[in-house]
């Protein structure tokens, strides 16, 4: 089910479909995120006429082109290379007149990938609230809210930059509800979130920002383009690929094997072990009275509020915190795992959950609660080498969760 959300989701079966035509002028690619080189390389195998541009991606994540050259650069925290390729993505789209095309190929991670702090927020600055932000639970809306007012790429800029040029934005999104404002900070898209939202979100989590960054969250002048402004009025926004059509995808491959799929939702979010536990209720109470095989599938993005020192993204601490509120269930099993391939900042995409997983692990003398108390889901699975590692996957809609309870 796993390989077949990440299937659906992979740019050479939902970007050729969405090239537009080839302008009177030059055709510039630019792009950002964990599926950009791949992106690139399939608008390079579909694009009739010359283009060239740029992409940048996340070390690991890239894809041999001809013209369109692809950079690697640090995620989830910026790096010197994203701030390069940044600034000369932005150069690329000053360039362009009104005869021009600027083919924007967007997915998720391209928030941390495309990283050009505004005027007088410095870098370090920026990255120090960013990680602040990444640690403290917030979801990913509300940090790329933040995110876009430190920008001067993100936030619809890029869009700006580019006028008056025609702007085609191709977006895999990897965000609950699919909001094209929202992936990857929107860097072609009107932004409706307000200097004043960014500054309540800090607050709301008890984050105290450098003196840059409240400067730059008090100037009105930083505001970020709006919807209905004329400068964006050539500029369209198109989601190819989404978390519902991958768990549509599962849906099919599991009621083709015989399991009745239900789909929890595309878009949930929350805190992962307190999702978990929801799940596991609603999993025990379909194993007391399931007379066939049936499957819960979810999607979208939870969070970690790390407070330990262990090790693990969101998917592994809410397969460890399913295991502890399942406590052995003998009808129920489990995957999660990131659509990327990259569970957090680890080598895995998730792990798998069995019935004996609590037992093995005991055996081992690995004491699940407390290591759900360090954050260190990682640590619990490879002790059971139940890692799922995949390398990555060059595409990026979230998360996929499965629970599958069998009859007895």
């Amino acid at each position: 089910m796993f390989d077949a959300a990440v299937a659906a989701a992979s740019p050479a079966l939902c970007v050729p479909s969405y090239l537009p035509e080839p302008p009177a002028g030059r055709t510039v690619v630019v792009g950002a995120g964990k599926a950009a080189a791949a992106m690139a390389r399939v608008a390079e195998d579909h694009w009739r006429g010359p283009l060239g541009g740029l992409v940048v991606t996340r070390y690991g994540h890239g894809a041999i082109t001809n013209r369109i050259e692809v950079v690697e650069a640090g995620h989830p925290l910026p790096d010197a290379a994203g701030l390069k390729a940044a600034q000369r993505i932005m150069a690329l789209a000053e360039d362009l007149g009104p005869d021009d095309l600027l083919l924007a190929l967007i997915s998720g991670g391209g928030s941390a990938l495309l990283t050009l702090p505004a005027l007088g927020v410095p870098p370090a600055d920026k990255r120090a609230i960013n990680k602040a932000l990444l640690l403290s639970g917030a979801t990913i809306a509300e940090i790329n809210c933040v995110r876009k007012h430190l920008s001067a790429i993100k936030g619809g800029r890029l869009a700006l930059a580019a006028y008056p040029a025609r702007v085609v934005s191709l977006i895999i999104s990897d965000v609950p509800g699919d909001d094209p404002a929202t992936v990857a900070s929107g860097p072609t898209v009107p932004d409706p979130t307000s200097l004043a939202d960014a500054r309540e979100i800090l607050a709301k989590y008890g984050l105290l920002p450098p003196g840059s960054v409240a400067a730059r969250l008090a100037d009105p002048a930083a505001e970020t383009p709006k919807p209905g402004d004329p400068r964006l009025a050539r500029t369209d926004n198109l989601i190819v690929a989404t978390a519902k059509g991958s768990l549509a995808a599962a849906g099919k491959f599991s009621a083709d094997a015989g399991v009745t799929p239900i789909v929890l939702g595309d878009d949930i979010e929350g805190e992962a072990r307190q999702v978990a536990a929801e799940h596991a209720r609603m999993a025990v109470a379909l194993a007391a009275k399931a007379g066939t095989p049936q499957v819960l599938i979810s999607g979208g993005e939870t969070s970690v509020t790390v407070r330990g020192g262990g090790r693990g993204g969101r998917n592994a601490e809410y397969l460890l915190a399913l295991a502890i509120a399942l406590d052995g269930h003998p009808q129920i099993r489990a995957i999660a795992c990131d659509t990327d391939g990259i569970d957090g900042t680890e080598d895995n995409a998730g792990a798998l959950l069995a019935p004996d997983s609590l037992g093995r692990a005991t055996a081992l003398g690995l004491d699940a609660a407390a290591m759900l108390d360090d954050n260190d889901g990682y640590g619990f699975f490879s002790g059971l080498g139940d890692l799922i590692v995949t390398g990555p996957t060059r595409t990026n809609v979230n998360d996929f969760r499965a629970i599958l309870v069998l009859p007895t």
